[in-house]
């Protein structure tokens, strides 16, 4: 009789308050969300750090390319002595006006008009080296600018001691000219390959 009785004092699951049930539900739905959230952030997370790492690396990338200053050109005068006077860089010939382009990333030193470059652009690079862009037509950077690689910096022009349109490249290590074929393409860049006439290779 008395287990009889015990028995008969518990509750019926169906006298339990539905408001209880309804909380518990709300509470079990609210637990499952901040789950979801939290993953959701961490995805989110994990893509923003993703990405970061990505734009760093473009941005190494970038800093490190080395590319030619003209698309298309035609050689014209290669480093070297000239008329018992020493020609201190390349000359790439391309009609009036075509936009030419940082070899690589760095600052410019100068840019303005440079007695017999006509105007030119100086760029100095983290290492030093420093390149001439020379006869411009037109200049769009200014002394300061920090420029990246392929980035327009001028037009090609007749301006100073020229014969014709073209760009004057130079490039000096430690102060002095060297030979811009030579340098370039130990930086991968291969004009060489496109100048038969003067170096007498198949391009």
């Amino acid at each position: 009789m008395v287990a009889l009785g015990a028995a008969s004092e518990l509750p019926d699951a169906k006298a339990v308050n539905p408001t209880v049930l309804q909380n518990l539900n709300v509470a079990a739905d609210g637990g499952d969300a901040l789950a979801e959230r939290s993953a959701d952030g961490d995805r989110a997370s994990r893509g923003e750090e993703r990405a970061a790492n990505t734009k760093i690396s473009d941005e190494d990338a970038e800093a490190e390319a080395w590319l030619l200053p003209l698309d298309d050109y035609e050689f014209t005068s290669a480093y070297g002595v000239r008329f018992g006077k020493l020609h201190a860089g390349i000359d790439l010939a391309a009609p009036e006006g075509t936009p030419y382009k940082a070899v690589h990333a760095g600052k410019v030193k100068s840019a303005g008009y440079m007695g017999g470059y006509g105007y030119a652009v100086t760029v100095e690079h983290s290492d030093g080296t420093e390149m001439i862009y020379a006869h411009s037509r037109r200049l769009l950077v200014k002394t300061g600018d920090v420029v990246k690689a392929g980035q327009v910096m001028g037009e090609v022009g007749n301006t100073g001691y020229s014969y014709g349109t073209h760009l004057h490249l130079e490039v000096h290590v430690g102060g002095n000219p060297t030979d811009p074929i030579v340098f370039l393409r130990e930086h991968g860049v291969d004009i060489k390959l496109r100048i038969e006439s003067v170096y007498g290779i198949a391009s």
